[in-house]
């Protein structure tokens, strides 16, 4: 449901919601814009190599970088882009999103 999240976002910006050209400008863009992890979002995530290393962000609205969205809209996003994947809407569920 990431990815669907992900696309969700491009095709109503037209633009990637995370644009990196590298796998830690990736990174550093989903935690500018959701805030970094923590154990309370991402058990575990603290015992990542080189964790501490990361910068602490915290989360930003959806709706800056995805402004053409109502409010159901950035709900149902925000819902798919949990860091946690049993946290995450199932498709069943987005579907069912008003």
């Amino acid at each position: 449901m990431w990815s669907v999240g992900c696309i969700f976002a491009a095709l109503v910006t037209n633009q990637a919601i995370f644009a990196g050209d590298s796998e830690l400008q990736q990174l550093l863009h989903i935690f500018r814009l959701l805030g970094t992890p923590n154990e309370e979002m991402w058990p575990g995530v603290s015992t990542l190599k080189n964790w501490h290393e990361y910068p602490q962000s915290k989360p930003l609205s959806l709706s800056s970088p995805v402004p053409n969205l109502d409010e159901a809209g950035l709900d149902l996003l925000s819902k798919m882009l949990q860091y946690e994947p049993a946290k995450r809407i199932s498709a069943k569920m987005a579907m069912e999103h008003p």
